[in-house]
């Protein structure tokens, strides 16, 4: 009871700055207890969400992971489910994890929200305490100014005092907001955390996701084999194949002009053979006339 009373009295020689002080405390322990089970929730939540969803992602059985996001609220869902929806329409991996960081962008705000206010109404007491002890400094030296000599000093030692109160609520209401503040800050950084390092495991895990086929069924990732006969061929694949430029190879162009050269000596010779045959035969019809 002693200390109840002391309470009292102590609010009472504050001044009338200890209601506003008050008013900002009941505030921050208000949004410190709302935060503190939401974001105990939300780790809650993610961490039971992931136990589920990882398994399934290495499987790669994408239906049940979107069953399983429909059901639950976590942020954790949320980011896969995004992902997942984006993969129907493009397998490139950076339009995936744009699509991904658009959910992680829409859910920070409710994970942050609230709780840089406490730093805020942590300053906001101090400022106020100050303000009420510089008021009541004031009070007290006018009173003094016009009070007996004799008790002068009395009188302006217990204002001083008095106007002090103020002051000292100001700090023993900001300092609990501070240190609320710090730990719901590492908590919700701790959530991020999470949340990033999910994202960036679904997008591994889903680098690892073959291709289906035509018929839906499950296909191999494509491998490049290289140049084969003039064109880029792909494994596996539907797709045209591009045909390379008709350029013969250097070794076939050479091939080819020893031929024609070949061929330009054969002329030359046969030719000449028949030049001297037809000169026998002259000179033999010669001879013989």
């Amino acid at each position: 009871m002693d200390l109840y009373a002391k309470i009292v009295l102590f609010f009472q020689h504050g001044g009338e700055f200890m209601y506003p002080i008050a008013l900002v405390m009941a505030i921050g322990v208000a949004i410190s207890i709302e935060r503190y089970f939401f974001l105990a929730r939300q780790t809650s939540a993610n961490r039971r969400d992931y136990e589920k969803i990882l398994p399934l992602l290495r499987q790669q059985r994408m239906r049940e992971i979107q069953d399983l996001a429909s059901k639950s609220k976590s942020a954790v869902c949320a980011i896969v489910t995004e992902g997942i929806a984006r993969l129907s329409h493009t397998r490139r991996r950076q339009d995936i994890e744009y699509a991904m960081e658009e959910q992680l962008l829409e859910v920070l705000p409710h994970i942050e929200r609230r709780t840089p206010y406490l730093a805020t109404f942590a300053n906001v007491a101090t400022l106020l305490g100050l303000l009420g002890t510089v008021i009541g400094l004031i009070g007290a030296f006018t009173a003094v100014a016009s009070a007996d000599p004799a008790e002068k000093a009395s009188l302006l030692s217990q204002s001083i005092s008095v106007s002090m109160n103020c002051t000292a609520f100001g700090l023993m209401v900001a300092i609990p907001l501070l240190l609320l503040h710090s730990m719901l800050q590492s908590k919700t950084s701790a959530i991020v955390e999470s949340l990033e390092i999910a994202q960036v495991k679904f997008l591994n895990l889903l680098e690892d996701r073959p291709e289906r086929g035509a018929e839906g069924g499950p296909g191999k990732p494509r491998t490049r084999e290289g140049l084969i006969g003039g064109a880029y061929r792909r494994s596996d694949s539907d797709e045209p194949i591009e045909e390379a430029p008709d350029r013969a190879p250097q070794g076939s162009r050479a091939r080819s002009h020893a031929v024609h050269e070949h061929d330009d000596a054969a002329g030359v010779c046969t030719a000449g053979v028949g030049r001297v045959h037809q000169d026998y035969g002259n000179r033999s019809r010669l001879s013989g006339g």
